[in-house]
C-alpha cells in the first residue's frame, strides 16, 4: 500500500515538476516587451498636440493634372439631381451645361434657386466651384442642396475639370507658388475653408433624466415595483 501511495505521489510531483518547466520555458519564448507607445491608432483622429488639420492644397494646384474622365465618373453621383448636356433639362437640380462663369444662382432656365445661394454673389469660378463641392451647405448656409460633398480634393478637381468642359472651357487658374499666401477669400469660400474642425471631446448629454430614472437612481426600478405590486398580506 505505501508503494502504491509513493507511486502516485511521485507522479504527481513529475506532472507538477513538467507544468512548472513549461510553463518557465513558454514564458523564456513567448516574452512580451511593453511597447513604446500604449494603445493604437485610430484613423480620422488627431494625437493630441498634433498641430491641427493638415493644410488644404489650393485647388488651382490640383486642377493641372485633372482627369475630366474620372471627373465624368465622379459626376454620376451628381447624375440623379442634375443634367449636364446643352439644352437639358432642369431637374431637382438645375442642367449645369455653361456653370462656370456664370452668375450664382441666377439662370438655368428659370430654375428656383434658394435664396441663400442666391445670397452668395458672384461667379461660379474655381474656387467657389471647390468649395461649394466640398460642403454645399457650408459654402451657402439654407441651401435646398442636401448633398453632403465630396471629401476627396481630387474628386472635387477631376469634376470640376469636367464640368469646365460641358460649354464652359474657362482657362484654368495659375497654380500658386509653394508657400504662397493665398490672399482674401470671399466669405462664402472663408465659410468652407475656414471652418473649425469639430471637436468631440467637449460633447456631452445635456438631456436631464427625470427623477427616479434608472439612469441616475439604481434603485428606481426595484422601488417602481413594489409601488406597483401590493405586498403580500401577512
Amino acid at each position: 500500500m505505501d508503494d502504491r501511495n509513493n507511486t502516485i505521489a511521485g507522479w504527481v510531483l513529475a506532472g507538477c515538476g513538467a507544468a512548472l518547466g513549461l510553463s518557465i520555458v513558454g514564458g523564456m519564448i513567448f516574452h512580451g516587451e511593453r511597447p513604446e507607445k500604449m494603445g493604437y491608432a485610430i484613423e480620422g483622429v488627431e494625437e493630441a498636440g498634433g498641430g491641427g488639420e493638415a493644410k488644404a492644397v489650393p485647388i488651382a494646384s490640383l486642377l493641372p493634372t485633372a482627369d475630366p474622365a474620372k471627373g465624368a465618373d465622379v459626376f454620376k453621383k451628381c447624375a440623379a439631381c442634375h443634367t449636364i448636356n446643352q439644352g437639358g433639362a432642369n431637374g431637382v437640380g438645375p442642367n449645369l451645361y455653361g456653370t462656370l462663369g456664370e452668375p450664382i444662382g441666377q439662370g438655368k432656365g428659370g430654375f428656383a434657386f434658394s435664396d441663400a445661394l442666391k445670397g452668395v454673389g458672384g461667379n461660379w469660378d474655381f474656387e467657389r466651384m471647390n468649395a461649394w463641392l466640398t460642403s454645399p451647405r457650408k459654402f451657402a448656409n439654407g441651401t435646398k442642396m442636401t448633398f453632403a460633398g465630396l471629401s476627396s480634393p481630387e474628386d472635387r478637381a477631376n469634376v470640376i475639370a469636367y464640368i469646365n468642359q460641358q460649354g464652359s472651357n474657362l482657362p484654368l487658374p495659375a497654380a500658386p507658388a509653394p508657400g504662397a499666401d493665398a490672399g482674401a477669400k470671399d466669405a462664402a469660400v472663408a465659410n468652407v475653408t475656414d471652418a473649425a474642425k469639430g471637436n468631440t471631446a467637449d460633447i456631452a448629454n445635456t438631456g436631464t433624466p427625470a427623477s427616479g430614472a434608472p439612469s441616475i437612481d439604481p434603485n428606481a426600478s426595484k422601488d417602481k415595483a413594489l409601488a406597483v405590486t401590493p405586498p403580500a398580506k401577512q
